[in-house]
């Protein structure tokens, strides 16, 4: 049994509370539990119940809302049904929180074991078998948590926030950022983009908007004052789009060149309502308005050729350009 209780008598006021915690832990759809079992665990607590009372007490249970399942027999049993996570929803939260590398490997396998006590002992075996995060790229910073959580809490505040911020040298050192000095910063949003939190907002330092990765700020503090308030038109996912998703460039209708089995890419980068042409039997058409840089020629390039820019030729010499100075 998880979390053993000392052995102690059971007052009336309580005996609900650990019966529930009882048929919590080692019962679910395929494990029950006896009323001679129940029995047997309060007499592990100086406490005597009799069979009247456990039917009485889990009735009492299932009245407030408990899913127990009862099944009426000589010897009856009992089992907890639905839970608040079903097993499937937990192995997702799971691999969610093994492949993240936002969360560290000490992090993942505490928040790992926590998921577990969501359902019963012998399914939290069957959980346990995905613990194979070591090897995998993880962070380092352990007070990431409290720095999202105070990103978060100054943006619910809207109260600005100040901290220092680093980054990598040649020697994998950190270095701060700003000669060391602290930034003021006023938070509008956290952004998720490929498995980083980036801080969204208004730097002093930058005079404009911009973000921070938050697993590179420290020394975060909350501050009195209010935040230097978003201009009207500001809207978070259209910043998301140029900063992340490649229009932070001057934006023009392009014409791309596919083969037919880059269809699924460009629909996941442009979206279903993307106007395709077929072109011949192996190759189709794409236009789509595009803020043209050096982010959006790196995702051309990624394909080897499965996808060519056509038009317009300018963007197409910028492209070629690009390609001649990465082999000098």
């Amino acid at each position: 049994m998880r979390n053993e209780v000392d052995t102690m008598t059971v007052s009336g006021k309580t005996r609900l509370l650990y019966l529930l915690k009882f048929l919590h832990e080692p019962t679910d759809d395929e494990h029950t539990v006896t009323t001679s079992d129940i029995e047997e665990y309060f007499a592990g607590l100086n406490t005597v119940v009799d069979r009247k009372t456990i039917k009485q007490d889990i009735e009492l249970l299932q009245e407030f809302g408990f899913d127990i399942i009862a099944e009426r027999e000589a010897q009856n049993c009992y089992a907890i049904g639905r839970r608040m996570f079903e097993l499937p929803e937990l192995k997702l939260l799971i691999d969610a929180v093994e492949s993240s590398k936002f969360i560290t490997a000490k992090k993942s396998m505490e928040l790992i074991e926590k998921l577990t006590y969501l359902t019963s002992t012998h399914r939290a075996e069957d959980l346990k078998r995905h613990l194979y995060i070591a090897d995998r790229v993880k962070p380092v910073n352990e007070k990431i948590y409290y720095i999202v959580d105070g990103i978060h809490t100054a943006i619910n505040q809207e109260c600005q926030i100040s901290f220092r911020y680093y980054e990598y040298n040649a020697e994998r050192k950190r270095v701060f950022r700003n000669d060391g000095k602290r930034y003021r910063f006023s938070p509008y949003g956290l952004m998720w983009n490929k498995d980083h939190y980036y801080a969204v907002g208004y730097s002093e330092k930058h005079e404009k908007i911009i973000t921070f990765r938050a697993d590179r700020i420290v020394e975060i503090e909350i501050l009195e004052k209010s935040i230097v308030p978003p201009p009207e038109d500001f809207s978070l996912p259209e910043f998301a789009r140029k900063v992340f998703d490649m229009y932070d460039g001057k934006t023009e209708r392009v014409t791309l060149r596919c083969k037919n089995n880059m269809m699924k890419v460009i629909i996941d980068r442009f979206g279903e309502n993307v106007e395709t042409t077929p072109l011949d039997c192996a190759h189709f058409r794409a236009e789509a308005e595009i803020s043209v840089s050096q982010t959006f020629f790196a995702w051309v390039f990624q394909f080897c050729g499965n996808i060519e820019i056509i038009a317009p030729r300018q963007i197409l010499e910028q492209y070629q350009d690009m390609l001649e100075k990465a082999r000098k």
